[in-house]
Formats: structure tokens, sequence, C-alpha cells
């Protein structure tokens, strides 16, 4: 496994982590303790050590198979980035949470979830900007940097080129940004990616697979279940990327070259992307995406 600076954070992250928003059960599948073990191990057996999940993936559903893994194996070996600013009601259901006192209770729930004191990279998800903007949750955040609840403090940002919150990251204590990037949808490299050039600021690459519209596995036309995230897409502009993917394929994915492979590295190629965080439904995806880290394209 190969490894990059996660910006002005130093923590040493692997270039492909594990991304857990299927834990919570919105992606067509239900988890067992025993299956995220599985996965988990695998991964670290990979050398992969950067996990990302959020409070509301399940309402800390996701959070708690991590904990109850973290509880029998070496917390020390995993670096945990968790997020903070919806609360779950059902599957698909969230409401805002943004204001110092309900992130405070957020924190406390996801250490207790986590079964750890402290989190590596604990991230402003994905909120609006007039949220953003509130002195005193940074103030609050400081504060419980300060007690060593957390580490560092990220933002996830809603739209892949949310400037604003880029920009003021330096100002808020913010080391690192989490915004979605892959061949499909390029846009972070017009704005955002030279402010975090500009900042040093780690940049994690999420749904790197496109939804897994990149991995190969579709064509125009899929159909997806109702507990699947991805029912709730526009069925036209699926069927766009999906087309899209195609041509990808024919044009540029090497013969022979597994097709999430080339997707995950052709995010990797760029040097701001210090990890990119897919999802994997079992530890054969795991073994998948790992296998990236060594792809040169």
């Amino acid at each position: 496994m190969k490894y990059r600076i996660l910006g002005k954070t130093g923590l040493n992250v692997s270039v492909i982590g594990i991304g857990t928003w299927q834990f919570g059960g919105e992606w067509g599948l239900n988890y067992t303790q025993s299956e995220v073990d599985a996965i988990l191990d695998r991964g670290r057996e990979l050398g992969i050590n950067l996990i990302d999940t959020a409070e509301c993936y399940g309402d800390h559903l996701s959070e708690s198979f991590i904990g109850d893994y973290l509880s029998r194996r070496n917390r020390e070996d995993w670096l945990i980035a968790t997020k903070f600013g919806h609360q779950f009601h059902e599957r698909f259901t969230r409401t805002d949470r943004f204001d110092a006192a309900a992130v405070l209770q957020q924190l406390d729930a996801s250490l207790k979830a986590l079964k750890t004191d402290y989190i590596d990279l604990y991230q402003f998800h994905s909120g609006p900007d007039a949220a953003f903007d509130n002195d005193e949750l940074w103030t609050l955040l400081d504060k419980q940097k300060q007690a060593g609840k957390i580490l560092h403090l990220g933002t996830s940002i809603g739209s892949n080129d949310n400037l604003h919150q880029t920009e003021a990251s330096t100002k808020v204590g913010v080391e690192a940004i989490q915004v979605v990037y892959n061949r499909l949808d390029r846009v972070p490299e017009n704005r955002v990616f030279p402010s975090c050039e500009r900042q040093q600021l780690g940049v994690l690459a999420r749904v790197p697979l496109a939804s897994g519209y990149l991995s190969g596995k579709y064509k125009p036309g899929a159909v997806f279940s109702e507990t699947d995230v991805r029912h709730r897409h526009d069925p036209e502009s699926t069927r766009r990327k999906l087309e899209e993917v195609e041509e990808i394929r024919r044009q540029e994915v090497p013969e022979g070259v597994d097709m999430a492979q080339w997707a995950l590295a052709w995010c990797l190629k760029n040097p701001i992307v210090s990890t990119v965080i897919p999802g994997c439904k079992n530890p054969a995806q795991v073994e998948a995406n790992a296998a990236a880290a060594e792809l040169e394209i």
C-alpha cells in the first residue's frame, strides 16, 4: 500500500481508504458485525489505515459497527474520519443540526459509538454556508481539539465547487477537504483544488467510482432497489452517465485493466488527492480497491 501526507494534518494516510456509508443500510444491504469485521480486517492486512464514516449513516449505526470492531483491535492502527451536522430519522431522511450545542452532542455520541477517546479527522458534513459561517461552532470545535477529543478538523463540502467553504478553511482551523471527484465529475479541478493547494489542505476524494457507475458493473437501463440510494437518482441522468462510462471504457481504459481499479488510479494520478475513499461491500472489493494503489495509468 502507498501512503500520502494529508495536507497540514501531517497524517500519513493510505491512498486507498474505506468508505462506510454502506454500513448504514442505504446501499441495498444490511450488515452484520462479522461482515464488517471481515471487511476491516482485510483492509488492515492490505495496509489500509483510513476509515471514513458519519454520524448519519444509520443514526450512528456505521460508527457503532466500527466502534465494536475497534474495541477488539488496535485503535492506533487506524485513522478514523467521521462527520457532523445531520440527524438520521429513517432511510434517506435527515435534518440539519449544525448549531454548536447540537454538534457537541453529536461529537460525544460519535465518540461513544466509535468506542474511542478521540477522532482523527472530524468533518463539517455538507452543510450550507450560513451554518459554516458560525463562529460559535468553530470556537466549540477548537475547544474540543484542545480537550483532545478531536485531532484535526475537515470539511466535507456538499457542492464540489464550494469555494466559499474551501477558501475559509485556514481561518477556521480546517486542514482537509473532502469532495466528490471522479472521472465523470472533474469540477473540483477548476477552483477547489487550486485553493486546497494554496492552503496546503489535504484532499479526500469521495465517490471516486461515481456511486459505482465507474465500476464497470452496470449498463444503461440498470435498475436499483428501493433500499439502494441510487434508486433516487434521476433515471435519465443515470442513463447518460452509464453511456459515458461505456465510452470511457472503450477510449481510455487499457485492455485487460479492471475499470474500477482504473477509476481509482485515475483519481490518484492527481497529486493534490491524498486518498480516495470508495465504499466496499465485501473483502473481495477491499482487495480490488487496494490493488489500484499499484496501478500506473
